[in-house]
């Protein structure tokens, strides 16, 4: 048995175009790619911070330092030049692997440069410090 896991996400990119004619996918920086190990081809999860649209699609890999992020054929209606997307990928583990697994994050400035690259929070660990005692987990 696999499980289905964050594996990681570029977060907060700029898209630069749409070119709904083309046949089809997003087209991203190969820096860009690189830096989160995403890969050319790669299914990848698309969401738009603006209008809240969400499509499954593939990457397609453009010159790096181009910065660019261009959803492309029917993909190019969910989003317009200027808008916020996050890019997540995720991987298939096994729950072994899932355990140990700890999922890259790339956050992004206003040009699509990476600024920081973190990891999620270490498995096991919870976000908010508050421990609650009202829940039981049976």
């Amino acid at each position: 048995m696999t499980v289905t896991m964050f594996k990681s996400k570029l977060h907060r990119l700029r898209v630069t175009e749409a070119d709904l004619y083309y046949e089809g996918s997003i087209t991203i920086d190969q820096e860009l790619l690189d830096v989160a190990g995403i890969l050319p081809h790669e299914k990848v999860q698309v969401v738009n911070v603006n209008n809240g649209a969400r499509l499954e699609t593939y990457t397609i890999a453009d010159e790096p330092g181009s910065r660019t992020v261009c959803l492309n054929g029917p993909a190019a209606r969910l989003a317009a030049k200027g808008d916020q997307v996050i890019v997540i990928a995720y991987a298939e583990m096994t729950p072994e692997e899932a355990k140990a697994h700890t999922p890259n994050i790339v956050l992004v400035g206003e040009n699509n440069d990476p600024k920081e690259q973190i990891e999620a929070e270490e498995p096991g660990t919870v976000r908010d410090e508050t421990v609650r005692d009202d829940i039981l987990i049976a």
